[in-house]
Formats: structure tokens, sequence, C-alpha cells
């Protein structure tokens, strides 16, 4: 149950390991008599100016991590899912591999685009016909 293939993972996206700080803290919630003695939850902490990402894939991050990101540039993820360390430890690393790569990916650029002439005309056309078929369901005026 190591966690050596995730950092290596972490490592291939440009984050080294060095970047990365873990903190056992104490979970909140329910846990019986071990809750206040154990501390299983784990803080992820990664410092994004000592990794290798560009400018842009940062910015995207920062949308995407949202309060989560503090004003440093430091990215703090909280496990505390899990029963045990190693297991929340892996969680916050999948957690954080998953950011990076939704951030790795750049949108694609959205460009303005008109109806074209044949389509107005059928839009208008079509509402035409239909205004018609209306008039005709009206009432029907007899003359005596």
């Amino acid at each position: 149950m190591t966690t050596s293939m995730d950092i290596e993972s972490l490592i291939m996206l440009g984050i080294p390991e060095q970047a990365l700080e873990f903190r056992a803290i104490r979970s909140s919630g329910p846990g019986g008599q071990n809750v206040n003695k154990v501390s299983t939850a784990i803080q992820l902490c990664c410092d994004l100016n000592a990794c290798d990402l560009s400018d842009a894939t940062k910015a995207r991050l920062r949308v995407f991590a949202g309060r989560r990101i503090s004003n440093d540039d430091v990215l703090m993820l909280t496990a505390q899912r899990l029963r045990t360390q190693e297991q929340n430890k892996r969680d916050a690393l999948e957690r954080l591999y998953e950011l990076i790569t939704q951030s790795l990916v750049v949108p694609k650029t959205r460009r303005a685009t008109k109806p074209s002439k044949a389509a107005k005309r059928k839009r208008v056309d079509t509402k035409v016909q239909r205004g018609k078929t209306k008039q005709l369901r009206g009432k029907i005026s007899t003359h005596e």
C-alpha cells in the first residue's frame, strides 16, 4: 500500500516531490472513542511555485481549485473520507492528480457564428405558416 506510484505519476506531470507536504490532522465527524486520539485525516499542501507547470495551466488550476488555493499559490487538499492515514494520503494524491490533469486540458476557443440567410428565411416562413394556422382556428363568423 505505498503511494510511490501516485507520486511518480505526479512527477511525470511536473510536480516534484519536494513541492508536496503531508500533515496528519484529526478527522471530523463520528468515529467513536478513537476520534479524539488518532489523526487519520491528511492535509496535502502543494506549492505551485515549485512546480513545472505553465502559467496558463496554473491559471486554469486556480479556477478549478477555487478557495482551496492560497494567495501564495499553495494548494491545500484535505482527505478524511477513509479510515486510515495511508488511504487518505492516496485519496489526496489522486484528487491532486485529477485537478492537475483537468487543468492541463486547453479548452476549445468559441467562435461566434451567425445563422445563414436560408435559415433565417426558413424561420420566418415557419412563423408565418404557424400564424396562418392559428388564424384559421378562430371563431367562424356567420352572415345572415
